[in-house]
Formats: structure tokens, sequence, C-alpha cells
């Protein structure tokens, strides 16, 4: 097993870390891994990422898990820049593109369908 190497920045970050589960199907999960590649993933919600202040996102996938870590700031305000990001250009409508994989209420936004996960161990 490979580790995946992180990107130092200047200054202290903040990570969350989020869950999610896909319908639990081979061909839908072989489809959210399409929707999610660098060919596949639209445009405009990479820049929207970047422009509500996340430094860095990531997705892994285990069966029909996922898991998101999300590096930002350390000044990053969670709510406010997912109340930006949900009234992005197309959001809704990626939203709602990811939503036929995804188990979850059509019309969720992000921050309502990814789940908190909470710390319960630290080793540094």
């Amino acid at each position: 097993m490979e580790g995946y190497q992180e990107k130092k920045y200047q200054g202290q970050t903040k990570r969350y870390c989020q869950t999610l589960d896909l319908k639990n199907d081979p061909e839908i999960i072989a489809e959210y891994r399409k929707r999610h590649s660098e060919t596949n993933a639209w445009k405009e919600i990479i820049a929207g990422i970047k422009a509500v202040g996340i430094l860095e996102m990531e997705i892994y996938i285990r069966e029909s898990r996922l898991f998101m870590i999300v590096e930002t700031p350390i000044d990053f305000d969670w709510n406010k820049a997912m109340k930006q990001l949900a009234v992005l250009p197309r959001q809704q409508e990626w939203e709602n593109y990811m939503s036929i994989l995804q188990l979850c209420k059509t019309g969720e936004t992000s921050a309502e369908k990814w789940k908190p996960m909470e710390r319960m161990f630290r080793l540094y």
C-alpha cells in the first residue's frame, strides 16, 4: 500500500472530514468514478470550490462509501463558504446530477449530503 503525498501551505490549515454513501451498485460506482475523473469533472465546479476558499479536496472510496477530506485556511468559515458554493453557476445542477448516484434526497446541497465525521483519535 502506498501513501498519498500532501501539499504544504504557509501557515496553519484546517481539515474537514466527511462521508457520503453511493447507491450500492457496481455500475453506479463506476459512473461516479468516471464523473469525477480529470476529463469529466465540470470545470465550473472545480473553480467554485476554489473560489470559496478551499485549498484542497480529496475523495476516497471503499465499496459504496465515500470519504472526503477538505483542507482550508485556518480562518475558513465552513457554513458561509457552503452558502456561497450553493449559489455558484452550475453548482445545483451538479448536485442534482450527482444525486442520481448518491444516497441522498434530490435537490440537496453539498453541505446537506456530506455528513461531518468526528475525529476520535489523533496521533501527532
